[in-house]
């Protein structure tokens, strides 16, 4: 009888601590969980603090490059504007100048090409070939750049060469156009390409209609 009470007591026992280390290793468990929780919550914080920055440096390097490309457009507005009175000529041959100088060469290609022009009496501030320095290298002269007293002036001067279209130095053939910033003349080759592409568009649309139309 006591040898039965004694091993029901041991098993009891058993079972007891057997519940007491299920209990730990439960308690240890949920220690674990919770510190994994933690580091999971710091963890998104600082995900949501990385996604926060990396939008603040995207946003300001977007305002960042909108502000240079406001202030490439300024300077480009400024140099167009303190280009506003240039002409450009292009195909003077190099060192024709050094004899007549660039105010009697320009004189000369009013007189051959607009003979209603020449004797307005147009003024001349500045007159330079560009670049200033000669590159031996270049197969092409140089530009001359005329800075006119008055803008008017070169209004009319541009209007007269496009009215003639084929504007010539004794013989040579030149041409006359206004002088703007590297930066505007780039812009203006690019929307010339987007042109010339429009155009071949609209061409081919207008030949598919017409053959349509012969078709029916």
């Amino acid at each position: 009888m006591n040898s039965n009470a004694d091993t029901l007591r041991k098993e009891l026992e058993n079972i007891r601590r057997s519940q007491e280390k299920l209990e730990h290793s439960f308690a240890e468990m949920q220690t674990e969980l919770r510190a994994v929780k933690t580091r999971m919550n710091n963890a998104e914080e600082r995900i949501s603090d990385m996604e926060d920055r990396i939008m603040e440096i995207t946003q300001s390097g977007q305002q960042t490059e909108n502000r240079i490309k406001k202030l490439e457009s300024n300077i480009r507005d400024l140099w167009d504007n303190i280009k506003r009175a240039n002409l450009r000529i292009i195909g003077i041959p190099e060192g024709v100048e050094k004899d007549k100088g660039m105010e009697n060469i320009f004189e000369e290609i009013i007189a051959g090409n607009f003979p209603n022009l020449k004797d307005t009496g147009f003024k001349i501030q500045e007159a330079q070939r560009a670049p200033n320095k000669l590159n031996p290298n270049r197969p092409t002269p140089r530009h001359i750049i005329i800075k006119m007293a008055k803008v008017s002036d070169k209004e009319r001067i541009l209007k007269a060469a496009r009215e003639k279209q084929n504007v010539t130095y004794k013989g040579t053939p030149i041409r006359i156009s206004a002088d703007f910033s590297t930066e505007t003349l780039q812009a203006r080759r690019e929307w010339q390409e987007i042109f010339k592409v429009l155009k071949g568009k609209i061409r081919n649309l207008e030949y598919s209609i017409q053959q349509e139309y012969h078709l029916k």
